[in-house]
């Protein structure tokens, strides 16, 4: 496989697992008794997030596969998933991003563009 679609591959499973997480904070009800903790199967947002973190894996399972020798490219390529997150908490659930945490996003962002230009 094309190592352009490896790539993508890594990227979309990131942006797919940063959505379910969304859905998991922004959905979640308080579970203070086993009753509760058996209602998240009616939750259809729940639902939706454990779907999409399985579609997730899947997608991230063949990008492992195909990857052969590339492993540390596609694991890094990952890692964006912590940037996705935090733009969707950013934008859907308005939670502030104070310098610190753009910070951490740069040297995500820094770190995933080093191991990229190692790729031959």
């Amino acid at each position: 496989m094309e190592l352009y679609l490896i790539i993508a591959l890594a990227l979309a499973a990131a942006f797919l697992a940063g959505i379910s997480q969304f859905l998991f904070k922004k959905n979640m009800p308080k579970i203070n008794s086993i009753k509760s903790l058996m209602s998240l199967a009616a939750n259809k947002s729940i639902v939706a997030g454990l779907l999409l973190y399985g579609v997730s894996l899947v997608i991230y399972l063949i990008a492992l596969k195909d990857a052969q020798d590339s492993l540390s490219i596609v694991y890094s390529l990952f890692a964006t998933v912590f940037i996705f997150v935090a733009l969707f908490s950013f934008f859907g659930l308005k939670e502030k991003i104070g310098s610190k945490r753009i910070l951490g996003i740069a040297l995500i962002f820094i770190g995933i563009a080093v191991i990229a230009i190692t790729i031959t």
